[in-house]
């Protein structure tokens, strides 16, 4: 009687510590069945925990600016699958990025490093495996 206790409380502690991790990785808030494609001109880009995020200004047809986010990955993932690092991207950098738009309306999405062009560019490793993306490849 006593194992069983301890059983079902350890495996309580393990639901209760899981569930907040799995529902921190849903894509529930963007609409993934409408992708969009939004070009503009990088004014900051955050490699850190938890999440790369890339910010652009672009203009939408009245010419008004529109501040757009997109959330890419984590960092590490980032850096070990295509290379991407700290420097990969600059502010400045005119980039097109598709993603998952907000459900909300605001200029923000999800989106991966495969459909992000930087420059004109896709920023993938050159040699496929722990390569470097983009300017990192001199280095």
């Amino acid at each position: 009687m006593k194992k069983a206790f301890t059983v079902l409380v350890l495996l309580a502690a393990v639901l209760a510590i899981a569930t907040p991790l799995v529902a921190h990785h849903g894509t529930s808030v963007y609409d993934t069945k409408n992708p969009v494609t939004v070009s503009g001109t990088v004014t900051e880009y955050r490699f850190v925990n938890p999440h790369v995020i890339l910010f652009w200004d672009t203009k939408d047809a009245k010419g008004t600016v529109q501040q757009w986010s997109a959330e890419i990955g984590a960092p590490n993932n980032l850096e070990r699958s295509v290379g991407w690092t700290s420097k990969t991207i600059k502010v400045g950098d005119q980039v097109t990025v598709t993603g998952s738009p907000s459900k909300t309306g605001t200029f923000t999405m999800i989106s991966t490093p495969e459909k992000i062009l930087v420059n004109g560019k896709k920023l993938l490793p050159t040699d496929g495996i722990g390569g470097r993306a983009g300017r990192d490849s001199a280095q």
